[in-house]
């Protein structure tokens, strides 16, 4: 995790949510060149109607606010991933990225209007300064940060900066009651792509890949070469809620499993000059055994790329539901400024020659909520909901039927599962009542965590009256009454999620996914059905 409020277990009552930044990162296939040719007449009207403004308009106005809003007012005539980031901002954008950024090293959570310390990146300078979890910021160089309405960029914007900077805080930590101030110097945090990598059982192994960044080849490979070594001969490839990334790490990731010679992925620009083609190359890490590769809705951009190319060469079986639906390929332009222009340069085609892009032609709004659109007319649980025009078929290698336009759909569509999901459910993930608690609960029994080992926990962790106290003492304090009956029904999601955060926080992400993973992720359960079919596909030799 970067500086940024962890992500919690997001749930249909906030599908209208769903489209964060992350899924217009977009795939990037070539390195930005620097903008200098002048583009004629239009800017030079451009030109004279900011030098009127600044010159004559009644008012004092700030220059760089006005280009900074014009310029987005003319992507919007475009598509809707085509984009413009402020010189302020390309830092923090591009750190989602890169697998590194400069900052104290914290994840953080924003819970009663309070900057709240989930966890210190293990070795950054938090903890090595003593900062803890729970921990709560109340000053950055001297500047009160609670109580004042922060978001989360203007913590980021207080908190990230140069490597070797300083920063002063001031904490109060709860558990004892008191302030302690921290001075400490900003250094270079590691945030890995990979959310978790573990053996299901002795032969089937697991990856969760959370994005593609600049490191998310090497950390693929090296879960890979692991797993191995501890007898993998099946892997479940998790792409769900992947927002995409760099296209460079989806084809060097997607060769590992493709073999020799067969393409990945291509792509068509509108005169020929960004046309290129992407092919399998050597002998891959995972060439020769079944995978199969699971997509939601949320899965998008480069994570359909490596979908797209696993299905169409008949090398993977894709499970899960119908994904985003982004075809389109952006080239980061560095502006003479230190701002960033992302222009839509071509499409991509998977190796079938399909584009699976859904249209935009109706506006940015409607394209944002297609997803809200989707669940309302009841996509997310009948697969027979779907439906694809016959020119859009497709054929894979093997002969198996395919469809392009507006996502990848699934070899085997696993309907969403709300059968324990409530409103109150829902509300102690959004409200924070389940960080607060289970923060709360690593807190308090911080010196009992330190001497267990994970299977210990899971063998002895136990749900009692006390906690069910505590849930509901969390939850009026931030303004989540106790709903009995509801509780009744999320019962046990509501405990092994709270089992899943402890562990978490204490060993880290494969024990999360471990613990959630069987009660949350319909997909994963259903895939590990499914591995008979996956070895008869024909990109398995």
């Amino acid at each position: 995790m970067t500086e940024n409020s962890s992500k919690q277990v997001l749930l249909p009552i906030w599908l209208a949510l769903a489209i964060g930044t992350g899924i217009f990162i977009g795939a990037q296939f070539v390195n930005a060149p620097i903008v200098s040719k002048r583009a004629g007449g239009s800017s030079e009207k451009l030109r004279e109607v900011l030098l009127s403004i600044e010159n004559n308009y009644v008012d004092s106005v700030n220059a760089d606010e006005i280009v900074d809003d014009g310029i987005k007012g003319m992507l919007e005539e475009l598509d809707p991933h085509t984009s413009y980031i402020p010189r302020k901002e390309v830092n923090a954008v591009n750190a989602q990225l890169n697998g590194h950024y400069d900052g104290i090293g914290i994840e953080f959570d924003i819970i009663s209007d309070s900057i709240v310390v989930v966890k210190p990146s293990p070795g950054g300078p938090s903890e090595k300064a003593g900062i803890q979890i729970g921990d709560r910021i109340i000053e950055v160089n001297g500047e009160q940060v609670a109580g004042i309405d922060i978001s989360n960029k203007g913590v980021t914007d207080r908190l990230l900066g140069s490597r070797g900077s300083e920063v002063s805080l001031v904490l109060y930590r709860p558990i004892e009651n008191k302030k302690i101030e921290v001075e400490l110097q900003r250094g270079s945090i590691q945030s890995p792509t990979v959310d978790a990598y573990y053996m299901i059982d002795e032969k089937t192994g697991y990856i969760k890949l959370g994005r593609f960044g600049s490191d998310s080849y090497n950390e693929v490979a090296n879960a890979l070469q692991e797993l191995k070594e501890q007898g993998m001969n099946q892997l479940v490839f998790d792409l769900q809620d992947n927002p995409g990334g760099y296209l460079g790490a989806a084809e060097k990731i997607a060769d590992e499993f493709i073999q020799d010679g067969r393409i990945i992925v291509s792509q068509k620009g509108n005169n020929g000059k960004y046309d290129d083609e992407f092919r399998a190359s050597g002998d891959g890490l995972f060439e020769s055994q079944p995978v199969i590769v699971l997509v939601n809705e949320y899965s998008a951009s480069a994570s359909e790329i490596v979908a797209g190319a696993m299905q169409d060469n008949d090398r993977a079986l894709i499970v899960g539901r119908r994904s985003f639906g982004k075809g389109l390929v952006q080239l980061p332009i560095t502006l003479n400024d230190g701002s960033e222009l992302r222009l839509t340069i071509a499409r991509y085609y998977t190796p079938s020659g399909r584009c699976i892009q859904k249209s935009y032609k109706d506006g940015m709004v409607k394209y944002a909520h297609d997803i809200n659109v989707r669940y309302d007319n009841g996509e997310f649980f009948h697969a027979d909901s779907i439906q694809f025009a016959d020119s859009l078929k497709y054929t894979t290698v093997g002969g198996r039927t395919v469809y392009g336009g507006g996502g990848i759909m699934p070899d085997y569509f696993v309907p969403l599962d709300t059968t324990q999901t409530t409103t109150y459910y829902n509300l102690l993930l959004s409200k924070h009542v389940l960080r607060e608690f289970t923060i709360s609960y690593v807190v308090e029994h911080k010196e009992e965590l330190q001497k267990q080992t994970f299977d210990d926990f899971v063998s002895t962790f136990g749900w009692d009256a006390k906690m069910l106290g505590k849930l509901k003492q969390t939850g009026e304090r931030l303004s989540v009454p106790f709903d009995q009956s509801e509780y009744e029904r999320s019962d046990e999601l509501i405990k092994t999620y709270s089992e899943a955060e402890i562990a978490r926080l204490v060993w880290g992400g494969n024990a999360f996914y471990e613990l959630i993973n069987p009660e949350t992720n319909e997909a994963l359960e259903s895939s590990l059905k499914l591995f008979d079919k996956a070895r008869k596909l024909e990109g398995i030799k």
